[in-house]
């Protein structure tokens, strides 16, 4: 620990920490105070603490109020991983008090197959510990992991992503290839053994998720490269209970997923994938840790582990079932 370090460590209080949040997401004095219950005086003087410590001015004040600069605004997403951390850390010890080992809290898309069948597999290994799994949008459970959230992200690695200045303080550590495809009721025998081109399916019924997703994209990239007009969705939905639900109960539909999306679909039965030329790439899916330089806990390997078991199997079987 370096001497500037080790005066923080001296000096600081986490109230300090609590301040530097407060003050990006409340840009006014008055609106830190009455959320940390303190005085307005109160709050200048520790501001003045902390911009002492930091040997550096955090904050510009105005007559509009006060707002982070650079140097403040990535103290405080600093501050608010340690204070999730700790918050996090109550909750472990709480949980290990009640038997259980070990705590771990995952990210990920709610279409995704492959998270849940990890989990299962980690409960195999490590069958004291317990998985909090939040869903949503990869972008914001990103954002989630590096705030100290969340232990792990898995998600497709887009282009957005790459772009983002959030890819250095990111380690991927799983990927796993993806593609689009196309899925239909077993019950529905006009497509079924054909040989397929995209344009073969514009007048279908089509269940699609919404126009931002990156599977929309591809569909409509997919028929616009066909020379063909993409079609409009009959039915719009992410959620994969709702496609499985309506693929089985209507045999007029036809529905583009993800590959294991696909690959889940088709093992529960009544569901099957059409043939289908040109192949659509999709981008591949990491599973993301924060890069901290920090050693692991046992259950981030045991977990990562899991999805590489996972993801070679669904790879396997969807080979097999290509060579058919």
């Amino acid at each position: 620990m370096d001497t500037k370090t080790d005066r923080l460590v001296r000096t600081l209080r986490l109230r300090h920490l609590e301040l530097l949040v407060a003050l990006c997401e409340t840009p006014t004095m008055r609106g830190a105070a009455a959320r940390l219950h303190l005085s307005q005086p109160a709050i200048s003087k520790m501001l003045g603490e902390l911009e002492g410590c930091f040997g550096a001015r955090l904050f510009e004040r105005s007559h509009q109020g006060i707002h982070a600069n650079a140097l403040g605004s990535s103290a405080a997403s600093r501050a608010r991983a340690v204070l999730h951390e700790l918050s996090r850390a109550t909750e472990d010890v709480e949980a290990m008090q009640s038997g259980v080992t070990a705590v771990l809290r995952v990210g990920a898309p709610s279409v995704t197959a492959a998270v849940p069948a990890a989990i299962v597999r980690l409960r195999e290994r490590l069958p004291r510990a317990a998985v909090q799994l939040r869903e949503g949008r990869v972008h914001e459970l990103i954002h989630r992991l590096l705030d100290g959230e969340l232990d792990c992200v898995f998600g497709a690695i887009t282009p957005e992503l790459i772009a983002s200045d959030l890819i250095p303080l990111l380690e991927p550590v799983v990927l796993l290839k993806d593609e689009l495809c196309v899925l239909a009721s077993t019950s529905n025998r006009s497509y079924a053994g054909r040989k397929l081109k995209w344009a073969d399916l514009q007048a279908a019924q089509w269940v699609l998720p919404p126009k931002e997703t990156l599977v929309r994209q591809a569909f409509t990239t997919a028929f616009l490269n066909s020379g063909a007009t993409p079609p409009v969705p009959v039915i719009e939905a992410m959620s994969s209970v709702t496609i499985g639900t309506v693929l089985r109960q209507d045999s007029s539909l036809l529905c583009a997923v993800r590959l294991e999306h696909a690959v889940d679909e088709v093992a529960r039965g009544s569901v099957q994938r059409l043939k289908l030329a040109p192949r659509v790439v999709l981008p591949s899916f990491g599973l993301f840790f924060r890069r901290d330089g920090l050693e692991r806990p046992e259950i981030l390997t045991a977990f990562a582990d899991a999805i590489r078991s996972v993801s070679r199997a669904a790879a396997s079987g969807n080979e097999r079932r290509t060579k058919r």
